[in-house]
């Protein structure tokens, strides 16, 4: 059974469904001499989001004049009320999803310490990267496509960092004297 869309009066597979259908955005393609509906993601709207810490609209901007040097064509969400609000977040490259969340400059150190300790789990061989991020989605109680810390605030930022710091020195103190681990926990 086919039917028209009320929308853009193009042939449907199903007359029940149009392109304008609430829940999804359909893109109509012809296959084969028929219609398929193929259900695309909404992008992310920057306008719809909003600085947690003065309440701005977030703009998608290059990192010129953010950060020093921007070889790489870094794009940032950047509060609109920058430089007053300092708030901001990386893409990642070649995209417009952002890393992680919002971070005012306090929050940004903090993230870096806690990535700082957290990397050392996996370059002192004390376990795999995988295992590191199992870790951590286990230390944050969430799965791990949601364990990074770019999500991270504040409170979370202190936790991974004094777990880390927790494992590492009861790592360091059964260790042999002498004893240094190759880079990435890999053997020579």
């Amino acid at each position: 059974m086919t039917g028209t869309c009320s929308v853009c009066r193009n042939r449907l597979c199903r007359p029940w469904f149009s392109c304008s259908f609430p829940a999804f955005l359909y893109i109509l393609t012809e296959v084969k001499g028929t219609v398929k509906h193929k259900k695309k993601k909404k992008g992310i709207n920057p306008s719809a989001m909003r600085c947690q810490y003065c309440g701005g609209t977030v703009v998608l901007r290059s990192a010129d004049g953010i950060y020093h040097e921007n070889h790489s064509h870094t794009m940032l969400y950047v509060c609109s009320n920058y430089p007053r609000c300092d708030a901001y977040v990386r893409t990642h490259p070649g995209t417009n999803i952002p890393v992680g969340t919002l971070a005012n400059r306090e929050l940004r150190t903090l993230r870096n310490q806690a990535h700082h300790y957290f990397d050392q789990l996996y370059l002192s061989g004390l376990m795999s990267k995988q295992d590191a991020y199992l870790w951590l989605a286990g230390l944050l109680q969430v799965p791990l496509s949601k364990a990074h810390i770019g999500f991270l605030g504040e409170y979370y930022c202190n936790e991974v960092i004094a777990e880390s710091k927790k494992l590492l020195e009861r790592r360091r103190k059964q260790q042999p004297a002498g004893f240094r681990p190759c880079k990435g926990g890999e053997a020579s």
